[in-house]
């Protein structure tokens, strides 16, 4: 599986811990920045290309991180194709993939430790949607809204 990530200066830490993780793993990555640290940096500079690379197929999923994992939620949101949503816990990290086809996981760099950061991603790869009736009809909803 090909994945994509993108950190701005307060996910930057924990970007390099995961894309690591990641490549251990056995995960093709695909690193979108920061490529260095530079506190005057902005998410969207990040998290825009690789939201626009999970549209366009050219990765499977993606993780983005910011200081909180907000901002990075927010403006990944913003590319249609894409369901991004901030994740704290290991239930949201694999129920967003089974019933809401979660293709963006965002971590908050301030907010996460690397051991938590790394159950979720865990959760959050190796769950599938689960293509259900209503689940579909869900999505058909929020695809309309896109258009």
């Amino acid at each position: 599986m090909k994945i994509g990530i993108a950190a701005d200066h307060g996910g930057y830490e924990l970007k390099k811990t995961l894309h690591s993780f990641l490549v251990a793993s056995g995960y093709e990555v695909v690193d979108f920045g920061a490529y260095e640290l530079n506190t005057q940096d902005d998410y969207p500079d990040f998290v825009v290309p690789l939201a626009q690379a999970l549209a366009e197929k050219q990765v499977e999923r993606g993780i983005a991180i910011c200081g909180s994992g907000v901002g990075a939620s927010v403006v990944a949101n913003k590319v249609s194709g894409v369901r991004a949503a901030l994740i704290n816990d290991y239930f949201s990290a694999h129920q967003g993939v089974e019933d809401d086809n979660l293709n963006l996981l965002c971590l908050g760099g301030r907010i996460t430790g690397y051991m938590a950061a790394e159950e979720y991603v865990q959760a959050f790869l190796n769950t599938k949607f689960t293509g259900l009736e209503r689940h579909m009809r869900r999505l058909q909803k929020v695809h309309l809204l896109e258009k």
